[in-house]
């Protein structure tokens, strides 16, 4: 057994309907993410195996041929409220867009669901790179860059509210009549390119002193924004001397910025499937493959390339295609892997229908293990997020299989060592930029 100071933060993606595109398709696989009942079974189920944390993706969109968590799903803030009151102790993430919402009322509503839970919320900021979202409230989509741009100054207006109240402003005092201390509230008065908010927020302030940040983008712009704002950064990658140089880079700016390296901590998606044997785990593999509908994904692969791929042969190479204003990062590392691997645009959307583009390892727990600490170790990540292909069954498959061997090797966690998300993921409590 392996003796580490350093251990994996391992978070959990819920897509209730499975990862996998046609998860839903599987018996005993959940087959609607509106379904309460089922999506606070995984969130329990992931606490059960001392996760960090359970993240929603979200889009304020509805579109048919979507992934079916994205076609129909519970408004993600109100979800985690509700979970909060089914889980003590997992973190509970979710995606808000700062282009298509407002900054007051993001902060409200995190400030609210962290104050529920206990300290274990946290934001997934977001930019919101597909057309139809702006659609939706009358609008047109921002260049990539400008996006970025309002995203800066819209999380510095969040930040800036819940700062509004200091920790011991309520003091409730029956004898003196005095209900908060006047000196411990601020008023923000921001008045900047994008918005305008006075403050102060309605809401003290809450555990974590703030919601944990997390951020996915790693565009130029994004890697940008990850360094001075995200605490946890998502990404896509699939190959691993490629990840050990972004997250070098990333780090390197973290520390230009003024932040600790250690306190930005970097998860890449990872899509396992597991067996006990190499052929029980091959198995699965096949017959994950065998439920991949053609075209099924092509929508949504279009989507992140910001191109229409269904103009192209399937059984041609993946096209050459110019960055869009739409997830750039995303599609560069695929590009990437289409090329070291001679794929065909087929291969393409077939990893797209089966693990969404994240890294797909095949194996006993062993060899799982195995590629997880390799990346780890050598500094590629600071953990991942795990992006199961059928829920529960996959979930639970990883918990029971996976997780005691990188216990074993002393690589997770045997229980939560904090009531926190930040303290559970080795993060300080950001100050109050008011206080004295």
């Amino acid at each position: 057994m392996s003796v580490n100071s350093r251990q994996m933060n391992i978070g959990v993606f819920v897509l209730a309907t499975g990862n996998h595109f046609a998860g839903w398709r599987f018996p005993g696989g959940v087959t609607e993410a509106e379904n309460f009942q089922d999506v606070a079974a995984i969130a329990k189920a992931a606490e059960r195996g001392k996760y960090d944390f359970v993240f929603f993706a979200d889009t304020p969109t509805c579109i048919p041929d979507n992934h079916p968590s994205y076609l129909l799903k519970l408004e993600p803030t109100t979800l985690l409220a509700a979970l909060a009151t089914q889980t003590s102790r997992i973190g509970l993430v979710a995606t808000l867009s700062s282009t298509v919402t407002e900054p007051y009322n993001c902060a409200r509503l995190f400030a609210s669901v962290d104050t529920i839970s206990g300290g274990r919320a946290g934001w997934n900021v977001v930019t919101t790179g597909n057309v139809e979202a702006y659609w939706n409230y009358g609008r047109e989509m921002p260049a990539h860059d400008l996006r970025y741009e309002v995203a800066t100054e819209y999380l510095e207006v969040v930040q800036g509210l819940w700062d509004s109240w200091e920790a011991g402003a309520v003091k409730a005092d029956r004898e003196t009549g005095e209900y908060f201390d006047r000196s411990k509230l601020h008023v923000l008065d921001h008045k900047g390119k994008h918005f305008q908010v006075r403050g102060p927020l309605s809401h003290s302030r809450s555990p974590q002193g703030q919601p944990v940040i997390v951020q996915a983008g790693s565009s130029p712009s994004g890697q940008a924004f990850a360094a001075r704002f995200a605490e946890v950064v998502f990404t896509i990658q699939q190959d691993v001397e490629e990840a050990r140089s972004f997250a070098k880079g990333l780090k390197a700016k973290v520390a230009a910025g003024g932040r600790s390296p250690e306190h930005c901590k970097i998860l890449p998606g990872l899509f396992p499937v597991v067996g006990r044997t190499e052929e029980e785990a091959k198995a699965k593999f096949a017959e994950l493959c065998r439920y991949i509908e053609p075209g099924s994904a092509m929508m949504i692969m279009s989507e992140r390339y910001g191109h229409d791929l269904s103009a192209y042969p399937m059984d041609g190479p993946v096209p050459e295609l110019p960055p869009s204003e739409q997830l750039q990062s995303y599609a560069k590392v695929l590009l990437a892997k289409a090329r070291r691997e001679n794929m065909t645009l087929k291969d393409l959307h077939d990893l797209f229908a089966l693990s969404r583009g994240y890294i797909l390892v095949v194996g006993t727990p062993k060899t799982i293990a195995d590629t997880m600490e390799e990346w780890f170790t050598s500094g590629a990540c600071d953990g991942f997020m795990i992006t199961p292909a059928i829920f529960p069954q996959s979930l639970d498959e990883f918990t029971e299989l996976v997780l005691p061997e990188l216990r074993r090797r002393g690589l997770f966690r045997e229980d939560y060592e904090g009531k926190t998300l930040r303290e559970n993921l080795g993060l300080p409590e950001p100050k109050n930029r008011f206080a004295t």
